[in-house]
């Protein structure tokens, strides 16, 4: 980089403040979403488990989808068609943090009504690597979660094979919007 395109970026960083460590969650709010009273997580038993774990293979991509749901849903995920509502990053982190955060966030999330989200878990070069444990368990963990509908791998852009897209079900409000507004055509 040089003098001129240095001084560019420098002032057009001028008022952004950097992360602070362990600002791992990024929530984007919609518009017409009220803001919620956020759920108390000491009285949610986290159920996600941390027994035996079968290491997925770094060549086989994560992917799930809850019977019931089309196999349309799975490609538009796969396809990064909807749009990712809020991300979760995992790396670096401790498998017990993991799993507390990933619990608290996805609990969190559904409360928020959010539908879509990206989970960053990283890639490591061994199957026994830290990020690929960390990647197996969140194989196991999310699979736990009934409201998740489907995940798969993300596309290279948000992280590829070391992140992942994550389905929710629809919330009982957000299905009654569906409803009316299908029921508005109808007439």
């Amino acid at each position: 980089m040089d003098f001129a395109d240095k001084s560019l970026f420098l002032e057009a960083m001028g008022d952004v403040t950097p992360l602070k460590n362990g600002e791992n969650q990024q929530w984007l709010k919609s518009q017409k979403t009220p803001v919620r009273q956020p759920p108390d997580l000491t009285q949610i038993d986290n159920f996600l488990t941390t027994d035996f774990l079968e290491i997925v293979p770094l060549n086989t991509p994560l992917e799930f989808k809850r019977e019931g749901v089309q196999q349309g849903v799975l490609n538009k995920l796969r396809l990064g068609k909807y749009p990712q509502q809020a991300s979760l990053n995992l790396l670096r982190q401790p498998v017990e943090q993991c799993r507390q955060m990933l619990f608290n966030y996805i609990i969190t999330a559904r409360q928020e009504g959010f539908r879509n989200i990206l989970i960053i878990h990283g890639k490591g070069r061994e199957d026994k690597s830290h990020p690929n444990i960390v990647r197996s368990f969140l194989a196991r963990w999310l699979v736990e979660f009934e409201d998740i509908q489907a995940f798969c791998c993300a596309l290279p852009h948000h992280g590829g094979s070391g992140a992942c897209y994550v389905a929710l079900k629809k919330s009982p409000e957000a299905k009654q919007e569906t409803w009316e507004q299908h029921a508005k055509r109808s007439r």
